[in-house]
């Protein structure tokens, strides 16, 4: 383009030259322009402007026909030709003119647009601009030199499924990466970005892979292949990890001879460490599992990893007897206890985050003849963070209960065994209270779950702060609800029976196999059966029982024998839900859990049977004809909605009848 004179281009646009001398009148008075000058008009969204012809067929509908619009010398700075769009062109822009794929218009355009945005290339210009991306990438894969493909979200052939979960379907949506397959030793990896290197070292370290062919794909591509994984819900597969690769450079040494906090920090960013990466390995496996306990157990030769996964152990790794030393220090360190000692049992926690959630982990480790044992139990919020309405309460056992927690005073008892649930019922049952009006304050050994506007305070036997130091001291801090983490001898239980008769309701938990049995328990205890029977309002007795996996469950004839167990809990039906088995549940034909509930709600008559001091088995038949549906009834009703089976129902149910 040529060079133009600045005093010519302003004459053309009508601007009067600022260095040429006033028209002034005869008496010295400065000219005003004559009344048909007019301004130019700034050129717009079309291209036209600055001198442009206006077409009254492409005019704007809000343009003004009778604003003049005059002619000027820079309409080709706004508009440049074909030959100079090309000229300015990298070799993509040419390709693609070439090829029909962009206008020399649109080219422009994203020229323009590339030089205002600093980091931006063309082909990302382009696409945002909603130009084809499949058509650009081929294109630029052609220029780079790479293999250009497609992936088909519907073939599972198409990409790695093992791969993507190992890099988590969050990593390949955010950086548009994606594995593809194994190719010899080495993965055939596909990403959007054809220059990327630290990418592609990142996945190779994070995969652990010695090398990668790189190949082009369309984001678009990735980004359909993770939805339809977060639409299917598809969980990763159970070994998404190579023990052989993990193990191929274990050096135990390394990991026992680290034994402070300082050197903690260097032993977990050691991401080559083997050790490090197989104790990562299964604390995230156990996460995605939805298990709840983690279990490292030495045998003569082997080594086990089990995990409790809906109140059940299944085995689910064996790494190398060799390997039993490294991962318990591994594991130590972690909890911040001492790995020289291996002669005395101990305890520690293990904050993290995992897969973007943050979780604590209780440790525990034991001496035993063939070396430590350690397990530990997974503390995930998610898993309190359930309503009343989702735990499996009939419906009118669920209105009775809370109508129970809205009492203004007296004892509510939660009771059970180990690992039946009573803490989540406790925790959803305070999240139905009003705590921005009510003092709610909990005692509990230890503190497992931080739960908001709620004061938790933990226990510390050693120093002296049992449970009854802590409610004593609780009950001068003005409260509304407390709750105990668990009544266990005569002197708590006194303090929380003078708390709720004083005018607070107190929750707490006890270890009975059913509801009668805690008010014989209490009175056992020492407690006067008249106190007793003038503090407790409710009692819940509580199992938790494995529901049938909704995905392979068919309906199946009820046999004789089981026909006889319905019959006699009032359920007639000549078929029952099954669980087959599947891939998701791991075969066992269960998923997830519900809860079997059977609620005694103190009533007059009942209250004068406690105060006669009842056996066990009198007051049961008592609670029974006051209309108490015990566990198993509440089970088979289960059975016969399709929630769970029959064999569930007997297995937590057999110690109660």
């Amino acid at each position: 383009m040529g060079k133009f004179d600045l005093d010519d281009l302003l004459k053309d646009l009508g601007k009067p030259d600022p260095n040429a001398p006033k028209e002034r009148s005869a008496d010295g008075e400065q000219m005003p322009p004559p009344e048909d000058a007019a301004m130019p008009r700034p050129p717009d969204i079309t291209g036209i402007g600055l001198g442009d012809e206006v077409d009254a067929s492409h005019a704007p509908e809000d343009a003004d026909p009778t604003r003049d619009v005059p002619n000027d010398a820079l309409s080709a700075i706004y508009k440049p030709t074909e030959a100079e769009v090309l000229e300015r062109a990298d070799d993509l822009g040419r390709r693609l003119v070439e090829r029909g794929i962009v206008t020399t218009e649109t080219l422009s355009a994203a020229q323009r647009v590339m030089r205002q945005s600093p980091g931006k290339r063309l082909w990302e210009v382009l696409i945002e601009s909603g130009v084809d991306e499949v058509a650009v990438q081929e294109v630029v894969a052609e220029i780079s030199r790479l293999p250009f493909e497609r992936i088909d979200p519907a073939d599972p052939e198409a990409f790695d499924v093992r791969s993507v979960h190992r890099l988590t379907p969050d990593y390949c949506r955010t950086s548009l990466v994606m594995p593809l397959r194994r190719v010899g030793s080495r993965m055939v990896i596909g990403t959007a970005n054809p220059d990327d290197v630290f990418l592609l070292d990142d996945v190779k370290r994070r995969l652990g892979l010695p090398s990668v062919k790189h190949v082009l794909v369309p984001g678009l591509d990735i980004r359909r292949v993770i939805e339809k994984l977060d639409e299917e819900g598809e969980d990763a597969p159970e070994e998404i990890v190579s023990v052989e690769e993990i193990l191929a450079d274990v050096d135990i040494s390394d990991v026992e001879v680290m034994k402070t906090p300082e050197d903690e920090s260097d032993v977990a960013d050691a991401d080559s460490s083997p050790v490090v990466r197989y104790v990562n390995h299964i604390i995230q496996t156990a996460l995605k599992e939805g298990a709840s306990d983690i279990h490292v157990e030495p045998e003569e030769r082997t080594l086990k990893v089990r995990f409790r996964i809906d109140g059940v152990l299944f085995e689910m790794m064996n790494p190398p007897r060799a390997m039993h030393a490294a991962l318990t220090s591994r594991l130590k360190i972690m909890a911040n206890l001492d790995i020289a000692e291996r002669r005395l049992p101990q305890d520690g926690r293990i904050r993290a985050t995992v897969l973007g959630r943050k979780i604590d982990l209780r440790v525990s480790t034991v001496p035993t003849p063939k070396g430590e044992k350690t397990v530990l139990r997974v503390l995930d919020n998610r898993s309190i963070s359930v309503g009343l309405n989702e735990l499996g309460f009939v419906e009118e056992t669920l209105f009775l209960w809370k109508n129970q927690i809205a009492q203004p005073h007296g004892i509510i008892l939660v009771t059970g065994p180990t690992g039946s649930g009573k803490t989540t019922t406790l925790y959803a049952s305070l999240q139905q209270l009003d705590l921005r009006k009510l003092n709610v304050s909990t005692v509990e050994d230890p503190v497992e779950y931080n739960l908001a506007n709620i004061t938790q305070i933990q226990t510390h036997e050693k120093i002296g702060m049992t449970f009854s130091a802590a409610l004593r001291s609780l009950l001068r801090q003005d409260p509304d609800v407390i709750m105990l983490g668990e009544i266990r001898d005569m002197e708590t239980a006194s303090i929380a029976i003078q708390a709720s008769m004083t005018g607070h309701l107190v929750l707490s938990t006890l270890h009975t196999n059913d509801a009668p049995s805690s008010i014989t328990r209490l009175i056992n205890i020492g407690i006067e059966p008249f106190l007793v029977a003038g503090a407790v309002r409710s009692v819940l007795a509580q199992r938790l029982v494995r529901r049938i996996c909704g995905n392979c469950k068919e309906e199946v004839a009820v046999g004789d024998e089981i026909s006889d167990f319905l019959v006699m809990h009032g359920v007639t039906a000549d078929t029952v839900m099954h669980g087959v088995g599947c891939a998701r549940c791991r075969e066992t034909g269960y998923q997830g859990r519900n809860g079997l509930y059977e609620l005694l709600v103190m009533d007059d008559h009942l209250g004068d049977a406690v105060a006669r001091n009842p056996n066990v088995t009198e007051f049961r038949r008592t609670c029974a004809e006051r209309g108490m549906v015990n566990l198993r009834q509440d089970g088979f009703k289960k059975v016969a909605d399709g929630v769970t089976t029959v064999d569930e129902v007997l297995r937590v149910t057999e110690s109660t009848i």
